[in-house]
């Protein structure tokens, strides 16, 4: 199922050539916002793809128009599951072009995150989690949940996607207040997004990914946002996110 989200260029012409010789590719043209707002706007458009398909599937995998997938990715992640009922998320690492054009690999997450540009559920954990937040953070709150019903992250080393735009390039100054906000939203309490807005702005080279953060942090409890876990998920998920940064001291 390709959406086709609100594009202006030769996208739906080129899906269209597509699935008049690929028997199985499906066409859906939408409308949304012309805005480049993480979260809620590709939550949207996977939403409305994911409404026209049957339950009968093994494994859903979600992703996103600006990659390039290797020949036997599917062929992967089908081996990831039927190995390890455990598995619930699985997939690659993301790969960009430096200035001399060599493809290097950019993870500023932790080895275990699966971007979302590529993400892969069991059926299982699919369910489990409730499909997918339309809220920012969404790729990371499903990783938690899907720990929370007791399902493990698995990334493949030898899966190289090739990213073709980097993260965050088109994101306007009010979605870089969003990870702030999607951290009150997932219940992760002031000290726990104070070390993650640090590792963020370190790992990212952009110290002003700390001072976004916080902003968008504190007008989320300001706005009284509503959270996207409950508050039994959100006990789990601090006393995760603890015990993860007190493994990484002792390490």
């Amino acid at each position: 199922m390709v959406v086709n989200d609100n594009s202006t260029d030769n996208t739906e012409k080129i899906i269209t050539e597509f699935a008049e010789t690929v028997p199985y590719i499906e066409i859906l043209n939408t409308t949304s916002s012309p805005k480049h707002m993480p979260g809620s706007k590709v939550i949207e458009a996977f939403n409305k793809g994911l409404a026209i398909l049957d339950t009968d599937f093994d494994f859903i995998v979600k992703l996103d128009a600006d990659i390039v997938l290797p020949v036997n990715y599917f062929e992967a992640i089908s081996r990831i599951f039927n190995d390890s009922h455990k598995i619930g998320i699985a997939g690659g690492f993301a790969y960009e072009q430096d200035e001399k054009g060599a493809w290097k690999l950019n993870h500023p997450m932790d080895k275990n995150h699966v971007r979302g540009a590529f993400k892969a559920y069991s059926k299982s954990c699919f369910e489990a989690i409730g499909g997918l937040k339309n809220a920012m953070g969404w790729d990371t709150v499903d990783e938690l949940l899907a720990q929370f019903h007791g399902y493990e992250i698995y990334t493949e080393k030898g899966l190289h996607v090739k990213h073709l735009r980097p993260t965050g390039k088109a994101y306007n100054k009010k979605a870089r207040l969003l990870q702030g906000k999607a951290m009150h939203t997932m219940r992760y309490g002031f000290w726990i997004t104070l070390i993650a807005s640090l590792k963020m702005a370190v790992k990212t080279k952009r110290p002003m990914a700390f001072l976004d953060n916080f902003i968008g942090y504190i007008e989320s409890i300001k706005q009284k946002e509503a959270f996207v876990v409950s508050e039994e998920e959100g006990k789990f998920i601090r006393q995760l996110r603890w015990r993860n940064i007190k493994s990484k001291i002792i390490s």
